[in-house]
């Protein structure tokens, strides 16, 4: 697993320059057409995370690694990335169009309680990839043009424009969400249940096998935010339907999972990162929850 790609990585691997501006507020977002960052010698990306956010409009045939899994896109799609997952993307087929927008938290400075990662399209395990209609594809490239056009503008408010660009991009996604996705629960266990989880993800995803996952028991999870763990479990399970167990093993699985096809290490460093201190019980937990042992599928 690589480490997370700055912002200033990123437009040194595409572009050998980094602008003077990303200092600056005004330099914490960029608009690009897909052709273009597609150079010939921009080389392949490796699967990591990065620090700012991205919202790619995709045409064509393509494959996007995203956490543990790897999404198929045929047409025009709407796709979000959060700092938290690590991805990747390879195209299919040569004929591969479109847009995207990069930007850091800063640039939404105080619009949000805690940053975008409060919206539904940038949680991690929500789904990141929207198909477009014919129509839906001419509405959003559209947005993108206006983007374009004031990013290349001399006009002194223009990030304050495509700033609002990216929230109509971001509300084109919502509206086309089912309502109980945007559906916020008020209740205190669901709060509690929400702050678990987020607790969870916060953890992953592990990039070096000596950052060890240190909360791996409902009990760790209880003393960190000081409830007790009776209480925890409650909550969780009648907010969400599955045990605090459930949730920590099949973020487990899923982390396992993306190590064994991204990243080079050995079976007994993925156990040991993921907290398994000898890799036959890493071995064991893997074969219960996906039916083949770590090795297997690796090679599948």
């Amino acid at each position: 697993m690589q480490k997370s790609e700055s912002l200033e990585e990123f437009y040194r691997f595409h572009f050998q320059d980094v602008p003077s501006s990303l200092k600056a507020d005004i330099g914490q977002a960029n608009v690009f057409r897909l052709e273009d960052w597609m150079a010939p010698d921009c080389g392949e990306k490796p699967y990591s995370r990065r620090d700012f956010y991205k919202i790619t409009l995709i045409r064509g045939h393509n494959v996007y690694h995203y956490a543990d899994k790897s999404i198929e896109i045929k047409g025009p799609t709407l796709v979000f990335f959060n700092p938290q997952v690590p991805y990747t993307w390879e195209p299919l087929s040569d004929d591969t169009t479109g847009f995207f927008c990069i930007f850091r938290e800063a640039f939404f400075q105080g619009r949000f309680d805690n940053g975008p990662g409060d919206l539904p399209v940038f949680k991690p395990g929500a789904t990141p990839s929207y198909p477009l209609s014919e129509q839906q594809d001419k509405e959003v490239s559209s947005i993108y043009e206006k983007m374009l056009t004031e990013i290349n503008s001399d006009y002194p408010l223009k990030y304050d424009l495509v700033r609002n660009y990216v929230f109509e991009l971001i509300h084109y996604a919502l509206k086309m969400s089912p309502a109980e996705t945007l559906h916020k629960h008020t209740d205190a266990r669901s709060r509690l249940t929400g702050i678990f989880i987020e607790l969870l993800e916060r953890q992953f995803p592990i990039e070096t096998p000596s950052r060890r996952f240190s909360l791996r028991s409902a009990s760790d999870f209880a003393s960190q935010l000081a409830v007790h763990v009776n209480h925890l479990n409650r909550c969780v399970r009648d907010t969400t339907g599955k045990t605090t167990t459930d949730h920590i093993a099949d973020r487990l699985a899923s982390e396992a999972k993306a190590l064994l096809m991204h990243s080079d290490w050995n079976i007994a460093e993925i156990g040991y990162s993921l907290g398994f201190d000898e890799p036959a019980h890493f071995t064991y937990f893997f074969k219960k929850r996906t039916g083949l042992t770590p090795s297997t599928f690796r090679i599948v």
